[in-house]
């Protein structure tokens, strides 16, 4: 019984340990607040924090697990985590603009590819009438929480009706 006991003991220190090194691995890895211009290139200087949507680190996706079946498409795209890293990067290297496409960029990770492609479809001049691009706007900033991209489409369908780029205008 005493060995029981013992063996207890060691398992309970061992696991209060590894408890204690996860603690203090994950406060090293977990992100600053703001990157800088000298975080880049964040995945060489970061690539603790630059994760696939699915999760994987950038260090994780090989081609040996592509080849295996452990990464498929989903593994090998940006999140819009990284890509607002990216854009403070960008602003603090005094690129503003570079910043606002990040910024972009990263509302749209979260339209479906089928909708980001039938969007673009219906963006191409004489696809679409005013009506439906002020929809897709409001699609973009409700469903989606995409406000910089609804604010293009909205701008789109006004430049649109002045230029006669709607649909019948042709």
């Amino acid at each position: 019984m005493a060995e029981i006991d013992e063996l207890i003991k060691r398992i309970s220190a061992q696991m209060a340990a590894e408890e204690s090194t996860q603690q203090t691995a994950t406060v090293a890895s977990t992100p600053q607040t703001e990157m800088k211009r000298s975080d880049y290139p964040l995945f060489e200087k970061h690539p603790d924090i630059v994760r696939s949507p699915s999760g994987k680190g950038i260090n994780e996706i090989t081609l040996d697990k592509v080849l295996a079946g452990e990464v498929d498409g989903k593994d090998l795209r940006i999140t819009r985590e990284t890509l607002k890293y990216q854009g403070q990067i960008a602003s603090d290297a005094g690129r503003d603009a570079l910043q606002e496409n990040f910024k972009r960029a990263a509302e749209l990770t979260a339209i479906p590819d089928e909708r980001l492609l039938e969007m673009y479809g219906e963006l191409r001049p004489y696809r679409s009438s005013k009506v439906e691009l002020l929809a897709m706007a409001d699609e973009l900033e409700t469903k989606y929480n995409a406000k910089i991209t609804a604010d293009f489409v909205r701008e789109a369908a006004e430049y649109y009706e002045t230029r006669k780029k709607l649909k019948g205008d042709n």
